[in-house]
């Protein structure tokens, strides 16, 4: 399937995080998303979160990724696979001082694809903090948005969504 318009290339402009969508969820009947990521080395970690219903797959191409997944703390390198299953709570980083350049899939696609290209706005115009992230405000209407594909690992879920159910609506003020 021919998407017309579609820009399969999306780039963070505040951590230098680049992905090019190989395959999107349209063109795969929803079942899978498959992205080409570089991630430069960094020190700056992504929160805590999960992904309640698709499995989240990383192929190493070239560099070294760090994962810390339900508790436990991995790295790997150029060959190796790392397989994340839905609901195990899970963050990665970059601190090699290389580029690191993978495959990233998720199974299945879900709507994962417009929460990395809506973050991925965001930090363009300037409306993530210092670390990286939305405020409260707008962190509420994108979780509740994409509640389905993502979750902050803690707090508990019902509590979360309470919170963002309250603040969403002044996010989009």
């Amino acid at each position: 399937m021919k998407i017309d318009n579609y820009q399969r290339e999306i780039s963070n402009p505040r951590t230098g995080q680049r992905m090019k969508i190989l395959k999107t969820g349209a063109e795969t009947n929803g079942q899978l998303l498959s992205i080409e990521c570089y991630s430069p080395s960094s020190e700056t970690r992504e929160p805590e979160h999960i992904h309640p219903y698709q499995e989240n797959i990383f192929e190493i191409l070239d560099g070294t990724l760090h994962f810390r997944i339900s508790g436990k703390t991995v790295t790997v390198s150029r060959g190796e696979v790392v397989v994340i299953p839905a609901r195990a709570p899970h963050h990665f980083w970059n601190e090699s001082g290389a580029e690191a350049h993978y495959i990233q899939k998720f199974k299945p696609a879900l709507n994962i694809e417009e929460f990395f290209r809506t973050y991925f706005k965001l930090a363009a115009e300037n409306k993530l903090n210092k670390k990286g992230k939305p405020n409260l405000l707008r962190i509420s209407k994108l979780c509740l948005k994409h509640q389905h594909e993502v979750r902050l690992a803690r707090p508990p879920w019902p509590l979360q969504k309470f919170l963002f159910t309250i603040f969403a609506p002044f996010g989009r003020l």
